[in-house]
């Protein structure tokens, strides 16, 4: 009998908190056009997955502290690894990190509202391992 996923594993492949199963996202995030976009419930549990209107400006936070984290790592390699060049360099690169690490980590704080603070939990079904 295999185990179910962890809630880990599932928010890291952006699945649904409740059953893990469903996907949080419509469209791939290389799709710039609909990236951001979300259905209004699990396409597999059918729990909503925008629990309340607004719900997800909170996510612009953590969105704010993936973008300072990101500011930081990349300032640190450039500084140790990178022998400290101009300021210009610094621009570019952690401005072309941020724009390209921007869908994931939209994605991402958005996935973490939901499982933090958005009410649904998990239910194992064991109906759900028979199916293969």
């Amino acid at each position: 009998m295999a185990a179910p996923v962890s809630p880990t594993l599932a928010l890291l492949s952006l699945r649904c908190p409740h059953c893990h199963e469903g996907r949080l996202f419509t469209h791939s995030a290389f799709n710039l056009a609909h990236f951001t976009e979300m259905p209004a419930r699990c396409e597999v549990c059918a729990v909503p997955l925008e629990p309340e209107p607004g719900f997800y400006w909170g996510a612009m936070f953590i969105s704010y502290g993936f973008n300072v984290a990101t500011v930081l790592l990349i300032g640190a390699l450039l500084y140790f690894v990178g022998g400290d060049p101009d300021v210009w360099v610094y621009v570019l690169t952690v401005a072309g990190a941020a724009l390209a690490l921007a869908p994931a980590a939209l994605r991402y704080s958005r996935a973490l509202m939901l499982y933090w603070f958005g009410g649904a939990r998990y239910r194992f079904n064991p109906s759900r391992l028979a199916r293969g």
